[in-house]
C-alpha cells in the first residue's frame, strides 16, 4: 500500500512480531480481531516523519499494497490528521492463509521510510492468528475503499446445478470449451450494471474486481466507482450496488452463483448536536422477499459496543419501518474535532467511523445474510465561534481581553498591531503579555495585556477635551500539523490622549512635485488620497517613501494623478492636491493644493516645413477627449494621443495651414479644434467650443556675410596630453579557477605553510588594448608597511626568484565573461611561508606587495618587453635583517602603480 503517513517505524504483532531491522520499543502500537477482519492500530505518539509502505507476507514473497490492489484485496487504511492510524484486512482478502475458512493467519509487512535524516529503512513483520467460524450463508462487507461479498459454496464439485434465475440461454452460449479435465475454478463473471456484461476472469481482475473460492466460499470484492457498479436509491438513501454472476468449473460441469452487494454512500444527517445515519431496513438490491432481522449491532471503528458502553456514549441504535438508525451526539469521545480555515475563516469539522452490523433472514430461501458496514463520516464545516471578552478596566490603564474558545489543533503564532506583526516571543518580550489556557477538555483560550502606554496603540480625538485609545488587533493563527493560517480580527478602546495632526509641505522644480508629510502624534494613522486615487505603493505614476515620522512623494508634473489648469506657449500650469483624511470617523486631518509652471514647448517648426503641436486637456474641459481633436482639415487627426495629450505632426502645406506675409516674415498658421460635425450624431459636451491656434515664422529675406581666410599651416595638428587615472589592484582568489576572490571583509586570510596563495594584479577602468599591465617586483613583508623589514622578494625585475626553493608560478590569462582583455591581467602563485630568525617564527604573517607598470603594448624594450627582463637574477638579500634588494629599473616613462594585500595568516602545527 503505498500510502504516505508520517509515523514512527514500530509495529507490533499480537500473536507473533518478528523485527527484521532497527527495532525500538513497540509502545503505541497493537493488533487485534474484529469479527471477519484483522485490526491493526498505531498511535499518533509514533509519528516522526516517516513514510509508511504496507506490504502483504505471501510465504516468502512481499507484494507492495498500491491503492488499487488493496481495494483489489481486501485492505484499506484511515489515518487522522496527526497519525492516528487504523489497517484493516479482511480474513478473505489476498494472500492470507486461510485454514478451512476459520483460521486466518494474517501477515504485514511495515517499511518506515526515515525522511528527516539520512538514508535509513526500518522493518517490520506482522503475523497474527485471527479465528472466525460463524459464517452466514452470505456475507457482505462495506469498507471505505471497496465492497465485499462472500457466498457458502456446499460442496464446489457437486453436480452442476444453477441457482437463482433462469441461466439456461447463457449456459448453453458459454459452454466450457474443452473436455472434463479442463482446469477447475472461476471461469466467467456477468456484471449487471444493471445491463449484463461479461468478463473472463483474468479481464476482471484487471479491471480491479476480486474474486476467489476458498474451501467453502466464493468471495467477490469491487472497489467503488467502477465500471460495472452503479448507484441506486433505496429508502431514500443513496447506495453503490455491485451484481455479478460468477460461473464457475468444476469437474462436473459448470455451476453458476448470483451474488450481490449494497454499501450506503449517504444517508446520514446533522443536526445541531445530533449525528443521524440511515441504512435502508430492506435492501432492495440485495433481496426480493420479505426478511427478518435476527441480529443488529452497533460499533465504533470495526469493534461492536454493547448496551452499557453505548448508554455510556449516548449512541442508540434504532430500527423503524424504513430504516435502521444510529444516532451518535455530537463531539463524542470516540471521534475528533478537526481546524479547518477555508477562506482564512475559522471552522470546525467532526470526524467519527461507526459500524453497523446486520444479521438477517430471508423468508423465501431462509437464507441468512450478515451485513457490516465501517463508515468513516464527517460532518460539513461548521463556522467555528470566537468569542471576545473584553475586560478591560479603564482605571488600571492596560487593555485586557479574552480569545476563544480553540481546539487542540490551534496554535497562536503572531499578532497584527497597527505598527506591525510581532511573535508572541516578541509580544512578551515588549511588555504584551500573551498567555494560552488550557483545558481539561482539551481546547484552549488566549488572553492578552496591552499596557496603554504601549506604541500599537493608537489614540485618536473625537472632541477637544476628550481621548481616546484606539487598538486594532488580528490574530494571526496556525492550524497544525497543516500549518493552514486563518487569522481573526478585534478592535477594543478606551480612553485617550489629545493627538497632533500630520502636516504637509510641497516644493515643485522644472519636471516634478515634492511633497513631504510630517506624521502627527499617532503615527501613520491615515488614509491619503493623491488627486483621485488612493496612495499606495503599486504604482509607477508616483514614488512614494515612508518611514516612521515622515511620508515622501516624487509626483511628475504628467503623472495621471495631477490636473492642467492652463496651458500657454511655453508652459503649463498644474496642480497636484494630496488629502489626509481619517477613514474611521471621516474626517480630513490635512490637505495640500499644489500648483506649479512648468516649462513646456507646445509648437516647434522645423527648417524642412514640418510644424508638430502638443495640447493638452485642461481642468476646465472635463469632457474633452482629446483624440478627437482635429486640425481645420478635420481628416488631420492626432498621430498620438492619450486621455490627457494630443500631438500633431504636418507640412506646413497641408491639413488647411494658412500663410501670410508681414514685414520680412511669412507665418503659416493652423487651429486645433474640437468641430461638432467630426463624429457622426455627435454633439459636442464641450462648452465653449475648444480652439488651440498654432503658428509658425520663417524669414523671409536675410543676408549673411561669412569671409574665409587661408593661413599656411607652419606645424602639423598634434593631439594635446590630458592626464587621468588608471587604477590597478591585487587581490587573492580562493583556488587557481581564479573565479572566486578573498573581500576586505575576508581579511586577514588563514592558510596552511606550503598551501598555494593565487595572486591576481589587475588593470581597472579602461578597456584600451594597447595597454599592458606588467608586473615590475612583488615581496612579502612581515609587517602593513610595504617598506618595512624583514622582506623576501617574490618577483624581481619581472622574474620569478630564482634562489627561493619554491620558485613563484606565473599563470597564464585567457579571455572569458570577466577578462575581457587578457593583457591587463596578470596571475602568480607562491607557497605560503612565514619570517623566521634563528630557527624561530617571528609572527605568522605576511603582506604581499607588488609594483606595476603599464606600458604601451608597442613598447618591446626593457620592463615592458612582456617577458622576464633578467632572468638571471637572483635574491640577493633574504635574511631576516630584511634588506630587501631590486633591481631599479628606469620605468618614468611609463606609468607606475603600487599594490598591496590585506593580512595572510598562516596556520601552524602541519
Amino acid at each position: 500500500m503505498l500510502w504516505s503517513l508520517m509515523a514512527a517505524a514500530v509495529i507490533l504483532g499480537q500473536a507473533k512480531s518478528n523485527v527484521k531491522l532497527n527495532s525500538q520499543p513497540s509502545s503505541g502500537l497493537k493488533s487485534d480481531c474484529v469479527g471477519n477482519l484483522m485490526r491493526l492500530t498505531l498511535d499518533k505518539a509514533l509519528a516522526d516523519g516517516n513514510q509508511l509502505e504496507v506490504e502483504a507476507i505471501n510465504g516468502t514473497r512481499h507484494i507492495v499494497l498500491t491503492p488499487s490492489l488493496a481495494a483489489q484485496c481486501g485492505y484499506s487504511m484511515e489515518s487522522d490528521p496527526w497519525g492516528n492510524t487504523r489497517i484493516y484486512a479482511s480474513l478473505m482478502g489476498c494472500y492470507i492463509d486461510n485454514q478451512a475458512d476459520k483460521l486466518f493467519n494474517v501477515g504485514l509487512r511495515l517499511q518506515m521510510y526515515d525522511q528527516g535524516g539520512p538514508p535509513k529503512v526500518v522493518t517490520h513483520e506482522v503475523v497474527n492468528m485471527c479465528s472466525y467460524s460463524i459464517w452466514a450463508s452470505q456475507e457482505i462487507l462495506c469498507e471505505r475503499n471497496y465492497m465485499e461479498v462472500s457466498n457458502y459454496m456446499a460442496s464446489p464439485d457437486a453436480a452442476a446445478e444453477t441457482k437463482g434465475q433462469d441461466h439456461k440461454a447463457d449456459l448453453q452460449i458459454n459452454t466450457v470449451p474443452g473436455d472434463n479435465d479442463a482446469a477447475h475454478g472461476i471461469w466467467k463473471m456477468t456484471f449487471y450494471t444493471p445491463e449484463p456484461m461479461a468478463m473472463v476472469l483474468s479481464e476482471a481482475q484487471q479491471a480491479g474486481y476480486g474474486a476467489t473460492m476458498t474451501s467453502n466460499r466464493l468471495v467477490l470484492r469491487s472497489p467503488y466507482n467502477t465500471a460495472e457498479t452503479y448507484s441506486e436509491d433505496v429508502a431514500g438513501v443513496p447506495m453503490e450496488v455491485f451484481k455479478v454472476s460468477t460461473y464457475y468449473k468444476t469437474s462436473h460441469g459448470l455451476t453458476i452463483v448470483n451474488s450481490a452487494a449494497a454499501c450506503p454512500t449517504g444517508g446520514v444527517v446533522f443536526a445541531k448536536d445530533i449525528i443521524s445515519w440511515h441504512v435502508p431496513r430492506r435492501m432492495t438490491p440485495l433481496v426480493n422477499g420479505a426478511v427478518r432481522i435476527l441480529e443488529m449491532h452497533m460499533g465504533i471503528n470495526g469493534q461492536r459496543l454493547d448496551k452499557t458502553q453505548m448508554a455510556a456514549r449516548h449512541y442508540t441504535l434504532s430500527a423503524n419501518e424504513y430504516h435502521i438508525v444510529i444516532e451518535m451526539p455530537l463531539g463524542s469521545p470516540d471521534g475528533y474535532f478537526k481546524s479547518h480555515a477555508p477562506d482564512y475563516q475559522y471552522h470546525v469539522t467532526y470526524t467519527v467511523e461507526p459500524m453497523l452490523e446486520l444479521l438477517w433472514r430471508a423468508e423465501d430461501t431462509q437464507a441468512d445474510t450478515r451485513y457490516k458496514v465501517l463508515f468513516p463520516l464527517t460532518t460539513p464545516l461548521m463556522p467555528g465561534f470566537i468569542e471576545v471578552s473584553d475586560d478591560t478596566i479603564p482605571e488600571n490603564r492596560f487593555f485586557n481581553v479574552q480569545l476563544g474558545t480553540f481546539f487542540h489543533d490551534v496554535e497562536l503564532v503572531n499578532i497584527t498591531f497597527a505598527t506591525g506583526v510581532l511573535s508572541i516571543a516578541e509580544c512578551n518580550a515588549g511588555g504584551i503579555i500573551v498567555l494560552e489556557h488550557k483545558f481539561s477538555n482539551g481546547s484552549k483560550t488566549f488572553s492578552l495585556q496591552v499596557p496603554f502606554s504601549n506604541d500599537v496603540v493608537l489614540k485618536y480625538n473625537p472632541e477637544p477635551l476628550v481621548t481616546n485609545y484606539f487598538l486594532p488587533l488580528i490574530y494571526g493563527f496556525l492550524i497544525l500539523p497543516e500549518e493552514t493560517p486563518f487569522s481573526h480580527p478585534v478592535d477594543i478602546g478606551a480612553s485617550l490622549q489629545d493627538v497632533v495632526l500630520p502636516s504637509i509641505s510641497g516644493t515643485c522644480d522644472q519636471n516634478v512635485f515634492y511633497i513631504s508629510v510630517a506624521y502627527g502624534s499617532q503615527g501613520r494613522n491615515f488614509q491619503a488620497t493623491i488627486g483621485v486615487q488612493e496612495l499606495t505603493h503599486t504604482t509607477k505614476d508616483y514614488t512614494l517613501h515612508e518611514n516612521g515620522t515622515h511620508l515622501s512623494l516624487v509626483v511628475p508634473y504628467r503623472s495621471p494623478v495631477t490636473v492642467f489648469e492652463l496651458l500657454q506657449s511655453f508652459s503649463i500650469t498644474a496642480r497636484v492636491e494630496l488629502i489626509l483624511w481619517d477613514s474611521t470617523n471621516n474626517w480630513k486631518l490635512n490637505d495640500l493644493s499644489l500648483a506649479c509652471n512648468f516649462p513646456l514647448i507646445t509648437t516647434e517648426c522645423y527648417s524642412n516645413g514640418t510644424m508638430t503641436a502638443l495640447t493638452v486637456k485642461v481642468e476646465s474641459l472635463t469632457d474633452l477627449i482629446p483624440g478627437r481633436l482635429t486640425l481645420r482639415d478635420q481628416s488631420c487627426r492626432p498621430h498620438f494621443s492619450n486621455d490627457r495629450f494630443a500631438q500633431f505632426s504636418f507640412t506646413v502645406n497641408s491639413c488647411g495651414t494658412t500663410r501670410t506675409f508681414f514685414d520680412n516674415y511669412m507665418v503659416y498658421e493652423n487651429e486645433i479644434s474640437l468641430h461638432h460635425n467630426s463624429v457622426k450624431g455627435y454633439t459636442s459636451p464641450v462648452d465653449p467650443e475648444y480652439k488651440h491656434t498654432i503658428s509658425c515664422y520663417y524669414l523671409v529675406n536675410d543676408t549673411e556675410v561669412m569671409a574665409f581666410n587661408y593661413r599656411p599651416r607652419t606645424a602639423e595638428p598634434t593631439a594635446e596630453t590630458g592626464a587621468g587615472q588608471l587604477m590597478a589592484q591585487l587581490r587573492l582568489a580562493q583556488d587557481e579557477l581564479y573565479e572566486l576572490f578573498y573581500e576586505a571583509d575576508d581579511y586577514p586570510v588563514v592558510k596552511y605553510l606550503r598551501q598555494p596563495l593565487y595572486f591576481e594584479v589587475a588593470l581597472l577602468q579602461s578597456a584600451d588594448p594597447q595597454l599592458e599591465l606588467v608586473l615590475e617586483n612583488c615581496w612579502a613583508t612581515l609587517h602593513e608597511d610595504r617598506t618595512s623589514l624583514p622582506s623576501w622578494d617574490i618577483i624581481v625585475d619581472g622574474c620569478e626568484n630564482l634562489d627561493d626553493s619554491y620558485v613563484t608560478v606565473f599563470h597564464h590569462v585567457v579571455s572569458n565573461a570577466r577578462v575581457t582583455v587578457p593583457s591587463h591581467v596578470k596571475r602568480f602563485s607562491i607557497k605560503m611561508f612565514t619570517f623566521t630568525k634563528d630557527d624561530e617564527v617571528l609572527k605568522n604573517q605576511i603582506y604581499v606587495h607588488c609594483d606595476a607598470v603599464i606600458c604601451d603594448a608597442n613598447q618591446t624594450d626593457g620592463i615592458c618587453s612582456s617577458h622576464c627582463a633578467h632572468p638571471t637574477g637572483t635574491r640577493r638579500h633574504q635574511n631576516t635583517k630584511g634588506l630587501k634588494a631590486r633591481r631599479n629599473v628606469d620605468s618614468t616613462t611609463h606609468q607606475k602603480r603600487r599594490i598591496s594585500s590585506g593580512p595572510i595568516l598562516a596556520q601552524l602545527g602541519l
